[in-house]
């Protein structure tokens, strides 16, 4: 049975056009599809690009729809308008990969079968097992997260008073926690809302193991928006009114938001990809190869080795730059060719306190931080090619004023 199962692909490899298919549509995935489009030649493979949503969130901006709900329709892009008419399309949630049979496995759908496939399916966010954590906090993944955080801050903001105010405790003093409390922040002042914020790092300082001068840069500017940053306490329990820190303390909350930290999807967790036991993320080499050489892997869902025991960072940057070669790498072994390699060169990180911005080791620039309107326009700049490179400069240029 074998031999004949051995034959059979190797007839339909020569004689028919390869299938190729992406799962997810973040970065990782909707870069992967344009590059892939645009390196293959007609009739060399078929393309399918399944995802549980029918649009590409521009998750490093969606922190703006917490202020402003209508800026959805700038970071939330129909994959209508970038995918290729050619590339089919599938709308479905992944339940597994059965790599024996080269299948993607669907929720509602039909099995999907493969001849290569990459898998950027994005992560979760990691609660680390602290009580009560996940049941009562948001979290900032989609766009419906950033909806519902919206709707909490409103509704609790209403029902305060300036002698009570609403409380927001946002967890995690990262990137994305650091983008939450300022987009707070601009909520409140722009409604002259009844709202205190309080940001709450486990580490010693905010925007954790990075240069002290850009930390000292985002604090200043926190404070200046008056939101209260706490560090040096996890989070160690929470229940439906309290965050407890460490062993002492606790704080009253009305809204609740976790920015804590990421792990993979459960997605991944049957297959028999070589994975990491604790966060299911899968192995990937420098070409993005797993244990599977017709299954590839980039973004959240993947480490991928950058030699010297060190793996790219789960970043939109990264994402970003990897999947232009992913794509190249999929037309490469549709045709036999060698695979190239990937190596990460961080560009430099730009972070947003609401209106404000803070640009840190950029590329290029001899500052080594700086703010004002230079870091505001490289911001907005960053989003809006982002944007140019999966659409079109016009959606671009549209979008640059809520960036």
């Amino acid at each position: 049975m074998r031999f004949k199962a051995d034959l059979s692909d190797a007839v339909r490899e020569l004689h028919m056009t390869a299938h190729v298919v992406v799962v997810g549509a973040g970065y990782a995935g909707a870069g992967t599809v344009k590059s892939f489009e645009n390196e293959i030649e007609e009739g060399e493979a078929e393309l399918t690009w399944i995802s549980e949503h029918d649009y590409h969130l521009v998750l490093h901006e969606v922190h703006r729809v917490i202020r402003k709900p209508s800026v959805e329709s700038k970071v939330a892009i129909p994959v209508d308008d970038i995918k290729a008419p050619e590339t089919n399309y599938i709308r479905d949630r992944v339940t597994g990969i059965d790599t024996d049979e080269r299948r993607v496995e669907l929720r509602d759908g039909e099995d999907v079968e493969y001849d290569y496939l990459l898998v950027g399916l994005g992560s979760s966010t990691a609660f680390f097992g602290i009580d009560g954590l996940d049941e009562h906090a948001h979290t900032l993944k989609s766009l419906d997260d950033a909806r519902g955080i919206h709707e909490a801050v409103r509704t609790a903001s209403q029902e305060a008073t300036q002698n009570e105010p609403a409380q927001v405790l946002i967890g995690g003093a990262g990137l994305s926690g650091i983008q939450t409390a300022g987009e707070v922040a601009e909520y409140r002042d722009m409604h002259r809302a009844p709202i205190e914020i309080k940001l709450i790092e486990g580490l010693d300082s905010i925007f954790p193991g990075q240069d002290p001068e850009v930390q000292g840069a985002l604090k200043k500017r926190l404070l200046d928006r008056d939101v209260e940053i706490l560090t040096g306490d996890f989070i160690s329990e929470v229940d439906e009114k309290h965050v407890y820190l460490g062993e002492d303390n606790s704080l009253e909350y009305d809204v609740l938001v976790w920015t804590g930290g990421i792990t993979g999807r459960n997605e991944v967790a049957e297959t028999d990809l070589e994975k990491d036991d604790r966060s299911n993320r899968l192995f990937a080499e420098s070409d993005f190869q797993t244990s599977d050489e017709r299954v590839f892997t980039i973004g959240d869902a993947a480490l991928v080795d950058q030699g010297n025991d060190d793996v790219a960072p789960p970043t939109a940057q990264a994402a970003w730059t990897a999947a232009e070669v992913a794509g190249e790498n999929l037309a490469r072994a549709v045709r036999g060719a060698p695979l190239k390699s990937w190596k990460f060169k961080d560009k430099g990180k730009v972070i947003s306190v609401g209106e404000e911005a803070v640009a840190h080791d950029v590329m290029g620039v001899p500052v080594n931080t700086f703010g004002g309107p230079a870091a505001k326009a490289l911001k907005k700049g960053i989003a809006c090619n982002w944007i140019a490179d999966i659409t079109s400069y016009k959606r671009a240029m549209k979008a640059w004023g809520d960036m």
